[in-house]
């Protein structure tokens, strides 16, 4: 692999490829690593933001706005600290999204009570953000790989900038951040349950293969 390549691996320009091997179900959890301390410190910080939040005056606390942004952005340190340690792990891989959505949800939480943001929309986000953590829960039970796919990554930017933007005052492109959001995640949904349905039935497929050789 040239140099340039490389660098655009390490800085998670370059995603090409099969998921590394040590993320896939089959593998063991590996809590205890660089990436992963990480992704604890993040957990930990959102029920602080939570009650720095919640207890302002206007939802505008600017410690509050920070730390949000702080704890979303430390999601590409761990995946850079990864890519450069060669620290991966299944239990990254599982940790990782969850604290995301943890984060857009807790973010929903104080648009929410601040109606800093449309209701509807925080409800349809947050709605979301919950099937997707039961549909990954559900999946790993039967054996389903779900994968993140280019919707569901690129739209989980502008989803954790809508509460950030509100959070900040910028009512107009937190508006637009949403919206974007929500069209690129409800798209990822739907692709997510087509995959998961096909896989699936593969399984159930290979399962009756299996048992009518052995017939």
């Amino acid at each position: 692999m040239s140099p340039e390549a490389s660098k655009r691996r390490l800085f998670g320009i370059d995603r090409s490829g099969p998921p590394p091997r040590q993320t896939l179900s089959d593998q063991p959890l590996h809590p205890w690593t660089i990436p992963n301390a990480i992704g604890f410190v993040r957990l930990a910080l959102i029920p602080v933001f939570l009650a720095v939040a919640l207890s302002s005056h206007d939802g505008h606390d600017t410690f509050a706005v920070v730390l949000f942004a702080v704890i979303g952005w430390a999601d590409y340190l761990d995946g850079f600290a990864a890519r450069l340690t060669g620290q991966y792990s299944r239990f990254g891989a599982l940790l990782d999204p969850v604290v995301d959505r943890l984060l857009v949800v807790s973010g929903m939480v104080v648009a929410w009570h601040f109606t800093l943001l449309p209701r509807w929309a925080i409800a349809l986000a947050v709605a979301r953000e919950l099937f997707m953590l039961v549909l990954s829960r559900y999946g790993l039970s039967r054996g389903v790989e779900i994968k993140i796919n280019w919707p569901g990554r690129i739209g989980v930017a502008p989803t954790m900038g809508a509460p950030f933007f509100a959070m900040a005052g910028l009512h107009t492109v937190a508006l637009v951040m949403l919206y974007l959001g929500l069209t690129l995640s409800l798209t990822a949904t739907v692709l997510y349950v087509r995959d998961g349905i096909r896989q699936a039935h593969g399984h159930s497929g290979a399962a009756r293969d299996k048992l009518s050789t052995s017939d």
